[in-house]
């Protein structure tokens, strides 16, 4: 086994405790003097690691895509990259947005962050080549690079928003439609998609997200650690 640097251990224990403190107490409540003194570390050397509590951010939305992602595909159970996938992942995280103030302080933090922006377009333009290739199939990869400018522009309206201004349903059905619309996929296809988004226990599925990522970023080694480090989809 190759021999673990010291840097990336002690990486991995920031992100230890910034999930917990970010996804339980919350983002915007949190500081990196916090979270350093919790590690019994200076800020100093925190800030080594990670130049601001924006960066560590940005660490913690680059695993939690992918690793929601990953259960999106479970759940959906229609194979690598499916459609339903994608709608699953926007009904989930409107609904925790919906249910848990903290969880969607983080969300949107993510969302307003230009190093986080990044990364989200550069996972989801990634993901929509795949998903969308029947519908677009003569699209370039600049092209498909803007249309996840606007898809996010839809996903954060719909986080933000609140059950009393839209109901929650009608925000899902509406994003949805609108993102996929974008895709060119077919209105029956549209429809079909949604219907079946909206038939699950996104609520529940929602809190196993935020439960399931905390528990495997506690469980992390650092030898996987490392291995995501290296493996990650960034820009």
């Amino acid at each position: 086994m190759a021999k673990i640097r010291k840097s990336e251990f002690t990486k991995l224990e920031i992100i230890k405790v910034a999930t917990l403190r970010f996804l339980l107490k919350g983002y915007s409540s949190t500081t990196v003097k916090a979270i350093a003194d919790e590690l019994e570390m200076s800020t100093g050397n925190l800030t080594f690691y990670y130049p601001s509590k924006e960066h560590l951010l940005a660490e913690l939305t680059d695993l939690l895509c992918r690793f929601q992602w990953k259960m999106m595909e479970v759940e959906a159970d229609e194979g690598i990259s499916s459609l339903l996938a994608l709608c699953l992942e926007l009904t989930t995280l409107a609904s925790i947005c919906q249910g848990n103030e903290i969880a969607k302080d983080f969300f949107v933090s993510s969302y307003q962050s230009p190093i986080c922006l990044d990364i989200i377009h550069f996972n989801d333009t990634e993901r929509a080549k795949n998903i969308f290739a029947e519908y677009c199939g003569d699209w370039s990869e600049e092209k498909f690079a803007s249309a996840e400018i606007l898809v996010a522009g839809i996903e954060y309206a719909t986080l933000v928003a609140s059950d009393g201004e839209v109901p929650l349903e009608t925000r899902i059905s509406a994003a949805l439609n609108q993102i996929m619309l974008i895709y060119n996929v077919p209105e029956n296809i549209r429809k079909t998609e949604i219907r079946k988004a909206l038939a699950t226990d996104y609520n529940s599925l929602g809190k196993r997200i935020i439960k399931g990522f905390i528990e495997f970023v506690e469980k992390t080694n650092e030898q996987a650690f490392e291995d995501m480090l290296n493996k990650r989809n960034m820009p």
